[in-house]
């Protein structure tokens, strides 16, 4: 077992993993608030610590379902039949433009999200 998983390979090539931190009793609240810049309050780490047990508590009741070796992780998500894609005439640059808020050389200017870039 390395780095706290063991696996199940299946059929399809998904592997299923099952980690042994999940039956852990404790989760380091502060220590994923701080890596998402948040600062508790002694009162919301507390209700953060039984939610996310909770969560972790209903994630490994999850690991009993047996499954068989050949399915996927999307036989679970089947949507209905889906079309075929048909190729189609791109849009000229020009329509494509005419509603962009902001353009320059051709293209869609967007705002800036990386600080640091």
């Amino acid at each position: 077992m390395a780095h706290g998983y063991e696996g199940k390979a299946l059929a399809s090539g998904w592997l299923l993993l099952k980690s042994s931190a999940m039956s852990q009793a404790h989760i380091d609240v502060r220590y994923v608030a701080n890596l998402a810049r948040l600062d508790l309050t002694e009162a919301e780490v507390a209700v953060f610590q039984s939610q996310l047990v909770a969560i972790l508590g209903h994630v490994e009741s999850l690991s009993a379902i047996e499954l068989p070796d050949d399915m996927t992780a999307m036989d679970g998500m089947r949507l209905g039949p889906m079309r075929d894609d048909q190729p189609h005439e791109s849009l000229l640059p020009e329509a494509m433009l005419v509603n962009a808020p902001d353009q320059a050389q051709s293209q869609i200017r967007v705002p800036k999200v990386v600080a640091d870039a």
